[in-house]
């Protein structure tokens, strides 16, 4: 599915969308230094705006629209969202589709000139995935204290991005959050791979699709709920992949 033909009219806007981008984005980056040393509401708000440029560059230039489908199903209280990772776009999007979340975000790209610098101050939820055992008790640690401040805790469980109709491969970090943290998982499908590819700069018109489907509730064992949520959550990406 990755591998579809760009059109040379697809490449011009996406081209014209890169251009868009950073434009915006290296500016923002520079200007928004100082609030490294202010509340989190600043970097907030910064993060808001950026995000919402992004959304609107990338309809306007490159005909990428999105839809957002089963709302209905978070929970008003402490939840945890599992949703599938095909592209860079869904780490913009659920900065405006949802209220506050706290992404876990892999060391390495908190380590990252500004992007790290930023995340950090947003209270991202880092991981270690070399550190193991420890890493998955800071993860279960800063979860919790995410929770307790209003927030929602959004996890990939892959852990990684997967090109559209790569074979799944759930790791048990979402598992040790699920167990640990006693609230409800909500599954998400999407398919943002077919419109925001993943090698080059190439976006192809059309809507991308993010589906929050009906919670998983706490309290089932590991095994059952690993085998819920990849089924939730394949089957649901499964029925939106249509070019």
């Amino acid at each position: 599915m990755q591998a579809r033909t760009i059109e040379a009219g697809d490449k011009v806007r996406s081209l014209l969308f890169q251009a868009w981008f950073w434009t915006y984005t290296i500016p923002m980056n520079l200007v928004w230094l100082p609030t490294l040393a202010m509340p989190r509401a600043f970097i907030r708000q910064g993060l808001v705006w950026w995000c919402q440029l992004t959304m609107w560059g990338l309809r306007v230039f490159a005909g990428v629209r999105y839809e957002v489908r089963g709302r209905e199903h978070i929970p008003s209280g402490p939840v945890l969202i599992a949703s599938k990772h095909q592209s860079m776009w869904e780490t913009i999007a659920y900065n405006v589709i949802l209220k506050d979340p706290a992404v876990i975000i892999k060391r390495e790209l908190a380590s990252m000139p500004f992007y790290g610098w930023y995340a950090t101050k947003q209270q991202s939820i880092v991981v270690d995935r070399e550190a193991h055992a420890s890493a998955l008790k800071r993860m279960v640690a800063d979860a919790k204290d995410r929770l307790k401040a209003g927030r929602q805790v959004v996890i990939f469980p892959e852990g990684t991005r997967k090109l559209p109709g790569d074979a799944p491969d759930y790791k048990p970090g979402v598992a040790a959050l699920y167990s640990q943290l006693g609230v409800p998982c909500v599954p998400v499908a999407l398919n943002s791979g077919l419109h925001w590819l993943r090698s080059g700069p190439w976006r192809k018109p059309g809507t991308i699709v993010v589906e929050f489907l009906p919670a998983i509730p706490p309290g089932l064992k590991r095994p059952e709920f690993m085998t819920q949520l990849q089924d939730k959550i394949e089957t649901g990406t499964a029925k939106l992949m249509v070019a």
